[in-house]
């Protein structure tokens, strides 16, 4: 299967509220309509991951991080275009988002990918996608895909085959948090 054909089935599992397995620009992901709080509920159950554990949606532009936080740094758009490797940053404020997106003190964790599969799915959806590592909780992070559980292969809504093959060495992205003045504390 095609690169086209991967994200036509995705956006067609996300819309039906389903999760995706699918590369992103660090390791592989376990996603979903990051606006859809049974698909995010789903995401959980499939991880096996305890709800008080953030996960991180990614977003194709830096722009639209305002769309999605009450008061981000005036700034913020020019920082997260200077990143050099994959970033996830803590915001606080987070709007629009469902709850069980949220964590318990208002914050989201938000990456901007630059990865042309991501961006290209997350552009043609037209809305963000969680993004989690495609391990069951408290295993370790799978480097590539033929790392992770068959539980979560079988039980994906859908399984992109882009990049199956692929064992270029990833990494998690690095957390950071911004503080009003634009200072960066580095939590990962």
């Amino acid at each position: 299967m095609d690169f086209e054909n991967d994200i036509k089935n995705c956006i067609r599992a996300l819309e039906n509220g389903e999760t995706i397995l699918y590369p992103t620009d660090t390791v592989w992901g376990i996603g979903c309509d990051a606006l859809n709080e049974d698909a995010i509920e789903r995401v959980f159950a499939l991880k096996h991951r305890p709800k008080e554990k953030s996960l991180i949606v990614l977003l194709a532009d830096a722009r639209d991080v305002i769309q999605y936080i009450a008061a981000p740094h005036p700034d913020i758009i020019d920082i997260v275009e200077n990143f050099e490797t994959p970033t996830t940053v803590i915001y606080e404020g987070a709007i629009g988002f469902p709850e069980n997106l949220v964590h318990e003190n208002g914050s989201v964790a938000i990456r901007v990918t630059d990865d042309p599969f991501c961006k290209a799915l997350i552009k043609r959806f037209r809305k963000p996608l969680v993004s989690t590592s495609a391990n069951l909780s408290g295993e370790p992070t799978a480097a590539f895909f033929s790392q992770i559980a068959d539980e979560i292969k079988q039980n994906a809504g859908y399984v992109v085959n882009y990049r199956q093959d692929d064992e270029t060495p990833k990494a998690p992205s690095q957390i950071i948090k911004i503080d009003d003045e634009g200072n960066i504390t580095r939590l990962r």
